[in-house]
């Protein structure tokens, strides 16, 4: 097959694929040396009709692309979407809508956390994917036939396990189950980080609020500073780095140059200068507007029994429901609902996981049901108080 390199072979792609009511995608990329992806090339495929375009062709306009993706009528169909979802929306300015990420349906079907695509693949299909084409860099021109032929396979295959766990979540009423997902996956925050919000990526290892205040600039300034240059971040600074500074809070390039964490002579570069610029604007900032210290949370007294049984809880939920247990709740929201119960904050109390599993822990909580073990088998009950009480 023969890769699209024109707009006019494009556009004449995109028109076929847009009379489909749906369309399987993959893009190969590479970021190891760049902050954004770099786009290499792009698989799409409905039933009957296939297409690759080389995005690093001289002159290639995606716009018929960009179109396609943004088309309400055709659902653009992922496995593991989000890192093709940020290439559209960083080149595109848009997020692909509708869509469907196999991943997630997996999940929710029952087919394990996070299954690799030539796993499902197989569990539908039967087909055993060649993937000794993994790892190649996608840069180089001109691609090899079994180059091509590992990517197009994986849009390809992608066609009979969308249309397979399409007719499961119809089957088993859980379409909108996948729904609550995939709006969270086309949320606009979900990929617009705001450099101030990059903070957020670290581990607090700061004690006073003048060591935040100073490590939130500094993350902020390194944001900046990567997408700008188009680096990874650890390439611009490293974490220990920005910890190390955090605490030590250098306010020149002689004090910058006595930490370990940087390398020697960086001190006197143009980005050290940047880097001083956002302590000294920290270290600036009057008491009152320094940022508050998160305060630690004290689990009540009973909290981590508590989370021991909702874990068992879980695992029940999802062997029953067939449904992924990482899908229902996260170690996080077992530990906040057991410190918290109903006032926690957490995605196993909101939407269909509430209804699957929130209320069943919550239950579990008050004492309403209970745990057992019968005929080697873990299950649920109503113990007698909880009985005497409902009858009352």
């Amino acid at each position: 097959m023969e890769l699209i390199t024109t707009r006019k072979a494009l556009e004449k792609a995109v028109g076929a694929l847009e009379t489909s009511d749906f369309i399987t995608i993959d893009t190969e990329f590479i970021r190891e040396t760049t902050f954004w992806p770099e786009l290499c090339l792009i698989q799409m495929a409905a039933p009957g009709i296939t297409a690759m375009v080389d995005p690093l062709a001289p002159d290639m306009d995606l716009s018929p692309f960009f179109r396609l993706m943004a088309n309400e009528k055709v659902v653009k169909v992922f496995h593991a979407a989000r890192q093709d979802i940020e290439i559209v929306y960083n080149m595109g300015g848009l997020i692909p809508h509708p869509i469907f990420d196999t991943q997630v349906a997996a999940m929710v079907c029952g087919f394990g956390d996070s299954i690799s695509y030539d796993q499902l693949v197989y569990r539908i299909t039967g087909e055993r994917l060649d993937k000794a084409s993994r790892f190649t860099d996608w840069r180089r021109r001109p691609l090899s036939q079994k180059q091509l032929d590992y990517a197009l396979a994986d849009v390809t295959h992608l066609i009979p396990v969308y249309e397979h766990l399409k007719a499961m979540l119809e089957r088993e009423g859980r379409a909108h189950w996948l729904k609550e997902e995939m709006d969270v996956l086309t949320a606009r925050e979900t990929y617009d980080l705001h450099p101030d919000d990059a903070w957020k990526r670290l581990k607090l290892r700061v004690r006073k609020p003048i060591e935040l205040a100073v490590l939130q600039h500094v993350a902020a300034w390194r944001e900046r500073e990567a997408r700008e240059r188009n680096v990874p971040r650890g390439r611009v600074l490293k974490d220990d780095a920005i910890y190390e500074i955090a605490q030590q809070q250098p306010r020149d390039a002689e004090a910058l140059a006595r930490l370990r964490s940087t390398p020697k002579g960086w001190e006197r570069s143009a980005a050290a200068a940047g880097l001083l610029n956002a302590v000294n604007t920290a270290l600036a900032l009057p008491k009152e507007a320094l940022p508050r210290l998160p305060k630690p949370q004290h689990a009540p007294e009973g909290a981590a029994a508590a989370a021991e049984l909702i874990k068992v809880l879980l695992k029940l939920v999802a062997e029953r429901e067939g449904v992924a247990a990482k899908m229902l709740a996260s170690s996080d929201d077992i530990e906040r609902l057991a410190a918290e119960g109903e006032e926690a904050k957490v995605p196993a109390l909101s939407g269909w996981r509430r209804e699957v599993f929130g209320e069943e822990a919550l239950k579990l909580l008050r004492g309403e049901i209970a745990l057992r073990f019968a005929g080697k088998r873990i299950e649920t009950f109503s113990p007698p108080t909880a009985m005497a009480r409902a009858a009352e």
